[in-house]
């Protein structure tokens, strides 16, 4: 699996408190129209994966032990801090925005660039995050078809609209003026989300095409309810305007 296919599984099953059963229940037929082209693609990333992404984790997971995997991790999620502000200030989430402001101002002195999450420890917890994505369900915009996206893997129409935003507005490390500087976090960053997955690769079960695509249904679902996950899937599929 890529690194992001795989943090939709551990994301779902830490938020949602359990691992999918072996038997994954079909999702309505306008949930995933795309399936045939979806599940092409799904076979490419996973060979890209088998091939390149996971032995480059773990030559990465055997020389870098797991305090520095930690430092990589905390840095990386502390410069998203800056577009989690940015989203909640959009999503008018006045009190998240202060709490991660304070938790970007926190650990890029007193942690050092992030590497130490000293903000935790102080009060100010980690949210669960923000994208535009989440933006745009806040504003009304319609989720759209479930699409795989080669080499990036599960989305959807309105997620997929979102993350040349997310990518080249609020990520930082596309501001940085070194092309070479970018290349080099872009990949570290790439290679410790998907080092720290090693662990839970063994609880996908079943039809993995369906496991993934539903994970990450759910894990939308939750992140754009801010928790509050109902049973089933988003009505607007189906809507005539897709």
């Amino acid at each position: 699996m890529n690194f992001r296919i795989s943090a939709v599984i551990l994301l779902v099953l830490v938020s949602l408190g359990g691992c999918a059963s072996q038997q994954q229940a079909e999702a309505p037929v306008a949930v995933d129209p795309y399936e045939k082209y979806n599940r092409a693609v799904f076979s490419f990333n996973m060979t890209v994966d088998r091939w390149f992404m996971k032995p480059v984790a773990k030559g990465y997971d055997a020389v870098a032990p797991e305090p520095v995997q930690t430092g990589v991790s905390n840095f990386f999620d502390n410069i998203g801090e800056v577009g989690n502000i940015a989203n909640d200030v959009l999503q008018w989430k006045w009190k998240q925005a202060g709490n991660d402001t304070g938790r970007l101002l926190v650990n890029s002195t007193l942690g050092i660039a992030g590497i130490f999450d000293v903000a935790s420890k102080m009060g100010l917890p980690e949210n669960e995050g923000e994208d535009t994505g989440q933006t745009l369900a806040r504003w009304g915009v319609k989720q759209g078809p479930y699409i795989v996206l080669p080499f990036l893997g599960p989305s959807t129409v309105r997620e997929g609209l979102a993350l040349p935003v997310d990518w080249y507005v609020f990520d930082p490390v596309s501001h940085v003026d070194r092309q070479a500087v970018v290349n080099s976090l872009f990949a570290l960053r790439l290679t410790n989300n998907r080092a720290e997955l090693f662990e839970i690769e063994e609880l996908a079960s079943g039809d993995l095409y369906i496991f993934i695509r539903d994970a990450y249904l759910q894990r939308r679902e939750y992140l754009e309810s801010d928790g509050q996950v109902t049973a089933g899937y988003e009505d607007d599929f189906g809507d005539d305007d897709w």
